[in-house]
Order: structure tokens, then sequence, then C-alpha cells
């Protein structure tokens, strides 16, 4: 064996020296500066525009030229970094210098994140004051804000109304469709074109058609029943009729995702297919379509603002009322804070929800 081909026991590894941090962290600082800068011109704006309301409008100011600043505390962590750096491989650290050069890119882009959202909040501060306010005084005047929020907050307890009774039968209707279009064997067979026909055909008509259809349609043929149901009524079968054939098919995807092995275990158990379903394939099915299910409730929850067609005084109704009498869209802008406030939160727990039940199967896998 040559000399060559010896490894010595006192060799040590080679690193290269780390990617320099300077250009992200000069980058970082220019980001900073400019987005503070744009966020300096738009609270001028909201100066200009609301400084009549003094000291209100003046500490909102000054807050928002502060946390327009913030993201200047990492970038002074990334030119830190730099230094710091740069001093570890002279001393031939190169390990030290890698992890330090991590720690101050990272630093860097925090900062360039944190001035992005900056910069996208002033662009839209800006655009609300832009033209003199127009976009404030048209849509966000406080006054007619004040003036219609007790009349649109009480409208829209009908909105709550009409959204929960289309929410509990949704659920049956969507349910039966389902497992209607499940059936096995020719005996099942008409049942399942009934139900094919019917997701086919509310999915493709758009849910405001549905509720002037129902709304006047059904008093105008005196259908027995429904021409003398009042107008709260025929909006949640309205919205039932709609929402039932997208939650079918929740439900659906739901029961399919079962695996054949349920029912075959189930059914050599000795349980009829009825039972079969009600005992082990629906409520695993449910437990699963939970997320999905209550992001078609969100979207049955925002259409309620549509029932006004049929002659409903709901929310947005009340609102262009109001609206109407003032020349002004402030009291609209009010149902879709209120719709936002009411929303938001059920989001979020649709996102907690999925989260949830995704770490639980990475749990199962495991």
């Amino acid at each position: 064996m040559t000399t060559r081909d010896t490894v010595r026991e006192d060799a040590q590894p080679t690193f290269s020296a780390p990617p320099t941090v300077l250009p992200l962290a000069a980058t970082a600082i220019l980001v900073v500066f400019v987005a503070a800068a744009c966020s300096y011109f738009s609270l001028r704006g909201v100066q200009a525009l609301y400084g009549s309301y003094g000291a209100p409008t003046t500490v909102l100011v000054i807050a928002g030229n502060v946390a327009a600043w913030l993201p200047v505390l990492p970038t002074v962590r990334a030119c830190l970094a730099v230094q710091r750096r740069n001093s570890l491989v002279r001393q031939g650290r190169i390990v030290e210098a890698r992890h330090t050069a991590a720690l101050g890119r990272e630093a860097a882009l925090t900062s360039m994140g944190y001035s992005a959202a900056v910069f996208v909040l002033a662009g839209l501060v800006g655009f609300v004051v832009t033209n003199d306010g127009a976009i404030a005084r048209t849509f966000l005047r406080g006054s007619f804000i004040i003036q219609a929020w007790n009349d649109v907050v009480k409208a829209f307890a009908v909105n709550v109304q009409v959204a929960i009774g289309a929410e509990v039968l949704v659920l049956v209707l969507g349910l039966v469709i389902a497992i209607m279009r499940m059936l096995p064997g020719r005996a099942g067979r008409p049942l399942r074109v009934i139900a094919i026909l019917y997701t086919d055909t509310f999915r493709a008509i758009p849910g405001i058609i549905v509720l002037y259809l129902v709304g006047f349609g059904l008093s105008l043929a005196k259908v027995p029943v429904f021409k003398d149901l009042p107008p709260i009524w025929l909006a949640i079968f309205a919205l039932t009729l709609t929402y039932g054939a997208y939650v079918a098919e929740v439900y659906r995807a739901g029961l399919e995702s079962i695996h054949p092995s349920q029912w075959a275990a189930a059914r050599s158990l000795g349980l009829s297919y009825t039972m079969t379903l009600r005992k082990v394939i629906v409520p695993q099915a449910v437990r699963r379509v939970i997320p999905p299910l209550l992001n078609d409730f969100i979207g049955l929850q925002k259409d309620t603002a549509l029932i006004g067609v049929m002659g409903v005084i709901d929310a947005f109704t009340q609102s262009r009322l109001v609206a109407s009498s003032v020349f002004n869209l402030s009291p609209v802008a009010v149902v879709a804070i209120i719709f936002v406030l009411v929303t938001i939160p059920q989001s979020r727990f649709v996102d907690r929800m999925v989260e949830k039940d995704q770490a639980r199967l990475r749990a199962g896998s495991n």
C-alpha cells in the first residue's frame, strides 16, 4: 500500500466557508426602510382625514409608525451575525460560523417577511384614504355605521334562524341522499338514479334562483302546505334543497372512505345492511367529514344574505334600506363586518379540527 493510500489518524475534516450574510442583511435594511416610509405616508393620510377626532387618531398614527419599525429588530440581529460570522471564519471556527450565518439569514428573512406585511397593510390603508378619503367616506362613515348598527344586528337574527334551521335539515337530507346513492344491487338502482339527479340538478342551479323559485313559485302555484308557510320557512326549505346536494356528496365521500373490510366484518357478524350502516359505517364516516361539513355550513351561513330576494327582511335587506335613506354604503359595510366577526371564529375552529385529525392520523400511523 502506498503512502498516498494511507489515511492518517490525525487528519481533520475540512469545511468550506459559510455563505456570507451581508447581501441578505443589506436587502433587509432596504426593505425595512421602504416599508416604514410607505407606512408613514399612509398614516399621514389617516391623520389628515381623521385628525378632527383628536387624541385617538394621534395615538393610532403613532402606534402604527412604531409598529412599522419593529422589523428593524431582526435586521439588527442579522447585522450582528455578519460581524460574528466573519470573526469566526478568521479564527478558523467554521462550524460555529455556519451556525451563526444560518441564524443571521433567518433573522434577515424574518425582517423582510414582517416588512412585506407592513407594506401590504400600508397599501390597504393608503387605498382607503386615497382621493381625500373617498373610499372611507363611502364605506366606513362612522356616524352612518353607528346609526345602522342596532337595526342591522336585530335583522341579523333572521339570518341566524334561517342558517340554523337549514343546517339541521341539511344534515338529515344530505345523509339520506348519500345513502340512497350507495344502495347496492338492481333493487337500489331507481333510488340511486334519483339521488344522482337531485345532486347534479341542485349543484348546477345557483342558490339565488332556487330561493326565487321557491319563494314565489310555490305560492303562485298554491302548493298545499307550502302556500301558507311564512317566507322565513320557505327560505329554510330553499337553502336546504341547495346545500343538501353539496352535503350529500360530502357524506358520500366519507362513506366511501371506510375500508370495505369494515363492511365485510360487520356483515360476517350477522348485522344487516341497515345495522351495518347505523352501527359501524356512518359513525366513522361522520367523524371524518366534520371539517368539510363545517365549511359547507359557513357557505350556507353567508348565502342567507340572499334571502332578501324572497321578501324576507334580513340584515342585508335592512342595511340596504338604511343605505338608501342616507345615500351611503356604510350601513351595508355593517353587514360585512358582522359576517366577518361570525365566520372567522368558525373558520379557525375548522382549521383546528383539521389539525387535530391530521395529528391523530399521524399518531396512528406511527
